[in-house]
């Protein structure tokens, strides 16, 4: 790749590949840019519009998929349309299919070191993996978009943002079978609202902080949502080993419906049977749950907290959370669990559990916890 120039793939002659031809292997089309210096990078200075027709295109999991549709350096983008991008997944899902293919699960929209990105009004379903991807970008708007992906399917989040600033997503519809929006380090300022989210693992931040790295998230707004037949809801997870902070985070106004947990701060996440006790963790702090409603079908609050960095300045107000399936619920609920979470909660709250959940004070009286959470706010 010529790094001085811009390459893309053109949407139009793409999709018109990918269907009328469905054998073809993918393929590149250079467009041609004027240089537009900032930084170290080269952007189009230009708005350029692709627009998805409405037969929309399809892998076949056959050809050499690795790279799909991937812009880099691309300024005042928009991609909007009818269509519908299938990433046809299950020829990577599926164990001896996977065994004639690319061990790399393609990203089926990507954007890397963008400015002023506009997707709107297209459907993405069934991706090998990721579904729609934000690397080092700036100034994102997602609207009105459907995602939608099976509740089995492995690692196919729906928004993935990373090292990303000022995004706003709002009216969409997502549904796979991990997060409907993951939020990574180097994101602030996320804007989250008028999402219906489910089938998935929620609206998560995380996990953070992964094999001792450091992690940076703040300014995050996510509002005015819908998350239902979901395996968490409002979620945190980062890493025992890490540094960095997690600050200024809020959901509010949050509908759950037959989720299995509704609000979570995880600071021991692990994604392997067991996971090695680390003293350091990405610090969180002023995150708040308010006005979070609905059914819950395992339990309503899980904030498992570090010993060492306790979350700090956690906030709990108007949280009614009800077992999924009428009082009784089932044998498989849980108690509120909440460890070393320190902040105020304000009522109502239900179950009456949440309301010993949070401890009053910043957790320790020497102070020792809030000078390590200055130390690594100053990390980011």
């Amino acid at each position: 790749m010529n790094h001085l120039s811009l390459i893309v793939f053109n949407l139009m002659v793409f999709f018109w590949l990918f269907t009328i031809i469905p054998s073809v292997e993918g393929r590149k089309f250079h467009s041609p840019c004027k240089k537009h210096h900032k930084g170290s990078g080269h952007f189009c200075n230009s708005t350029t519009i692709f627009n998805i027709l409405s037969f929309g295109a399809k892998a076949n999991g056959v050809s050499d998929d690795s790279k799909w549709i991937n812009f880099k350096w691309v300024y005042n983008l928009t991609i909007q349309g009818s269509g519908t991008i299938d990433g046809q997944g299950c020829n990577w899902w599926d164990p001896i299919k996977s065994k004639h293919i690319s061990d790399i699960k393609p990203t089926a929209l990507r954007f890397y070191a963008s400015e002023d990105t506009i997707v709107r009004d297209i459907t993405i379903r069934n991706s090998p993996q990721v579904h729609l991807k934000f690397d080092n970008s700036e100034r994102v708007k997602v609207n009105n978009i459907t995602i939608s992906a099976p509740r089995n399917s492995p690692n196919t989040d729906g928004i993935h943002l990373q090292n990303t600033r000022d995004v706003e997503i709002m009216h969409s519809n997502v549904g796979t079978g991990d997060d409907c929006v993951s939020i990574q380090t180097g994101c602030s300022n996320v804007h989250i609202h008028h999402i219906n989210c489910g089938p998935g693992h929620g609206i998560s931040l995380g996990g953070l902080g992964k094999d001792k790295s450091t992690a940076c998230v703040s300014n995050i707004l996510v509002e005015n949502s819908v998350i239902q037949d979901a395996l968490y809801g409002a979620r945190i997870k980062t890493w025992q080993g890490g540094k960095g902070m997690v600050k200024n985070v809020t959901f509010s106004n949050i509908e759950v419906a037959n989720v299995n947990f509704p609000i979570v701060i995880n600071q021991y996440y692990c994604d392997k049977v067991v996971c090695q006790n680390q003293t350091n963790s990405v610090a969180i702090k002023s995150v708040r749950f308010d006005r979070i409603i609905g059914t819950y079908s395992t339990q309503p609050i899980h904030l498992a907290c570090s010993t060492d960095v306790p979350c700090t300045d956690i906030d709990l107000s108007d949280i009614q959370l009800k077992p999924f399936g009428g009082l009784l619920g089932g044998s498989q609920l849980q108690r509120a669990l909440c460890w070393n979470s320190y902040g105020n909660s304000k009522g109502p709250l239900v179950p009456s559990s949440i309301n010993y959940c949070l401890r009053k004070g910043g957790g320790g009286g020497s102070g020792s916890v809030h000078e390590m959470s200055r130390s690594y706010d100053e990390v980011c």
